[in-house]
């Protein structure tokens, strides 16, 4: 196994913060368009999950 040495550059640049226009833009982007359409995929997979499984069970209630 080889062994990594410090590098002599010296410490790595640190990335800038980012701005707050930047940080507007991402929780818009989040609440706008990203959880909407986790939201509706997440009620959708469950219909359908339920819908197969009465295709297959059968409805719910009592036995005839």
């Amino acid at each position: 196994m080889a062994t990594q040495t410090a590098d002599a550059r010296g410490p790595e640049e640190v990335a800038e913060k980012p701005t707050r226009r930047a940080e507007l833009l991402a929780f818009l982007t989040l609440a706008v368009l990203i959880w909407p359409i986790v939201a509706v995929g997440v009620v959708g997979g469950y219909g359908f999950l339920v819908w197969m499984s009465q295709i297959i069970l059968g409805p719910p209630g009592p036995p005839h």
